[in-house]
């Protein structure tokens, strides 16, 4: 495999895409995280409110590299619908990590988190940054979630379907 394969031509080879998508993933959580780190030290919000300013500004960033880099042609022709169902599925990730960040989190949705009542990580962490660590959490799992999701229901194209692009250009 060529690092131009990797890095710079169109592709519908799932393993490329993963690769690329680690990056853009990796692109839009500093921008997530640096959102939610700023905006809860600053305006001093509850955790789960800056988790959504963070992963609205995130959202946007992902698709907008996504389909510039990593996913070559969407199934939806439509802009707008392609869009919305990228954000839904965002939004699905969203509620995974409110439900990953609740045990951790000082003040939130679900009240304060239990591994904050019980002060788990207190000798390595002070309680009022375990958001951090749940978020830690959540990137991980909701990355899987996103990517598959993404190419499986927005950018995976059948055989069929390549085979008629091609016909028809």
């Amino acid at each position: 495999m060529k690092l131009k394969e990797l890095f710079v031509e169109g592709t519908n080879n799932t393993f490329i895409q993963f690769f690329r998508s680690l990056f853009v993933g990796g692109i839009a959580t500093v921008v997530d995280m640096a959102v939610l780190i700023l905006v809860r030290e600053l305006a001093h919000l509850p955790e789960d409110i800056c988790a959504v300013f963070g992963f609205i500004i995130g959202l946007t960033v992902n698709y907008i590299i996504s389909n510039l880099w990593v996913f070559s042609k969407a199934k939806v022709k439509s802009r707008t619908l392609d869009f919305i169902v990228f954000a839904v599925i965002g939004v699905i990730g969203l509620g995974l990590t409110q439900l990953i960040i609740a045990p951790f989190a000082m003040e939130g949705l679900f009240g304060e988190g239990i591994l904050v009542k019980n002060a788990v990580f207190g000798s390595i962490l002070p309680v009022d940054k375990y958001y951090i660590i749940g978020k830690m959490i959540a990137v991980v799992l909701v990355y899987m979630w996103n990517f598959f999701a993404r190419k499986f229901l927005l950018y995976n194209k059948t055989d069929t379907e390549e085979n008629s692009a091609e016909i028809d250009s």
